[in-house]
């Protein structure tokens, strides 16, 4: 329990500091030099998410990074706990933007790096704001930035994977840019499992991208239910 408050204490007092690294972004800004801005969001986002890593003391494998297309791409993964995001953000063999659950907007500071990395929160109970953050999404994708989407809706539990929702991978589809399915492995067993935070040995496993653009109807109405049972695939093993 003493590991678990001083992580929470910790979480909070980086996102204090965060509001340091936001002085360069803010400079940048003034002088309108964008790519100074992307790379102080990309490196700071990236050092908070390793730093968290770290502190939990998971042990990170990852598999088949290489098979990754240059992007843009849209990520595919299972969801098991709130520590897939900062495995991610570390992980990814490039800088993407993730579609969150707009709990995470509320979140002083964490939501403003999110929002500057590119995050689109969803509501999914509100049938309206979903659509047109999936639109948003769609504008992203075409305009060359990956994005990453945890199509459960929510963390599932104790390390299964829950159905994913039908159109949740039409973002794709409708850029023309391929998926690729990611498979997160015993990330639930870092808080979740027991409601404290312990060690865990975590594994990242990239699956072959799908070219979307070759698909007739029928696989296209199917995409789901198939990403679903790669990623599957890879927990049973």
């Amino acid at each position: 329990m003493i590991k678990t408050l001083f992580f929470f204490m910790y979480f909070g007092l980086s996102l204090l500091l965060s509001m340091i690294g936001a002085i360069p972004y803010l400079i940048f800004a003034l002088f309108g030099r964008k790519e100074s801005q992307k790379s102080v969001v990309e490196w700071q986002t990236r050092a908070w998410a390793k730093s968290i890593i770290f502190f939990t003391g998971n042990r990170i494998q990852v598999e088949n990074a290489d098979k990754v297309p240059s992007g843009p791409v849209l990520f595919v993964a299972n969801h098991q706990s709130y520590f897939d995001i900062p495995v991610l953000m570390v992980h990814l063999p490039y800088f993407a933007a993730f579609i969150a659950k707009v709990e995470l907007e509320k979140i002083p500071m964490l939501s403003w790096w999110m929002k500057k990395m590119g995050c689109l929160f969803m509501d999914r109970k509100n049938m309206r704001q979903s659509l047109n953050i999936i639109l948003q999404g769609i504008e992203m994708l075409k305009e060359g930035k990956s994005l990453v989407i945890f199509p459960e809706g929510t963390r599932s539990h104790l390390g299964q994977i829950d159905a994913f929702k039908p159109g949740s991978l039409k973002l794709a589809v409708k850029a023309g840019v391929p998926i690729v399915p990611v498979a997160i492995v015993n990330t639930y067993k870092v808080y979740e499992e027991h409601k404290r935070i312990r060690k865990a040995d975590v594994t990242v496993v990239f699956h072959d991208p799908i070219d979307v653009t070759v698909l007739s109807r029928e696989q296209v109405n199917d995409l789901h239910n198939n990403v679903h049972a790669t990623i599957k695939k890879t927990l049973e093993r």
